[in-house]
């Protein structure tokens, strides 16, 4: 197996809006710099993803000096600031682990409910000054990890030549490919074999490594087409992924990227190109 190297970084600032392609990006314990470092949630407090709201995909996102920039075509835009805002105070949850969060104000509010025509009022939100989410799975991640709003680890690394076997599957079966946003990844490597990123135990580049914690189990959202917001019908690619690629334990889930954390390199750089070195 040769040594891969990283080909695209992406960050998610506002969890389950669209990514940002960077050339190089700052690795910190809680994942790369901004990403999901704020989220969605309903006016009972309810975190929502494109799981049951697909059309956040559509919003894209850009990063500016005095904060992260949301735009939809045709509803202009609005900007969530870097510092923190002073606003109402909301209890919410990233699925068991509870968080205390910041209301990110009624001009964000008001716009996001608008340009996606949400029939209820949606808020965005930050984690409140000094408050650290719980590690809820410290026997997948350690005690001490912590992120803002990510599903689990902090980073997601994924395989371009994973993908590529998936999509050699769907063409088999006479299907479009999909591409890589489907997944959305952090880390995104060439050079494995496919799926070998799950017997990884550590990917390392010049002064930082990562620990690859064990295979990310998908759900539908990797069914939802992230420039249209629609669902594909067949359920696919999750099916073929499932067949082809199924997460290890009992649950019938498909796996697809490795979670990851951070074991070396706080503040460190990692860039497109970089190559690294793996350990089994």
């Amino acid at each position: 197996m040769q040594n891969p190297l990283v080909t695209a970084l992406y960050v998610y600032p506002v969890k389950s809006m669209k990514g940002i392609a960077l050339s190089s990006a700052v690795l910190t314990s809680k994942g790369l710099q901004h990403d999901r470092s704020w989220m969605v949630v309903a006016p009972d407090g309810r975190f929502v993803t494109q799981r049951n709201e697909p059309r956040l995909g559509l919003v894209h996102t850009r990063l500016e000096a005095q904060g992260v920039v949301l735009e939809l075509d045709g509803h202009g835009s609005v900007t969530l600031p870097y510092e923190a805002v002073a606003g109402d105070g909301i209890s919410t949850q990233v699925w068991g682990d509870a968080c205390e969060t910041v209301d990110q104000g009624p001009a964000v509010s008001e716009w996001l409910t608008r340009a996606i025509g949400s029939p209820v009022t949606l808020r965005v939100v930050r984690m409140a000054p000094g408050f650290t989410r719980p590690q809820t799975q410290p026997e997948r991640y350690g005690q001490e990890t912590a992120t803002d709003f990510a599903d689990s680890a902090p980073f997601l690394l994924a395989s371009e030549d994973s993908l590529d076997e998936l999509n050699s599957a769907l063409a088999a079966q006479g299907r479009r490919p999909v591409p890589m946003n489907r997944f959305r990844p952090n880390i995104v490597v060439r050079g494995l074999e496919p799926f070998a990123e799950h017997r990884l135990s550590g990917v390392t580049g010049s002064d930082w490594r990562l620990k690859l914690a064990d295979p990310c189990e998908r759900c539908l959202v990797t069914t939802i087409n992230q420039e249209t917001a629609l669902r594909d019908s067949s359920r696919e690619p999750y099916l073929t992924l499932r067949r082809i690629n199924p997460a290890p334990g009992p649950k019938p889930t498909p796996a697809f990227g490795q979670n990851a954390l951070l074991d070396k390199g706080e503040g460190q750089a990692i860039g497109v190109g970089d190559l690294l070195s793996i350990s089994f």
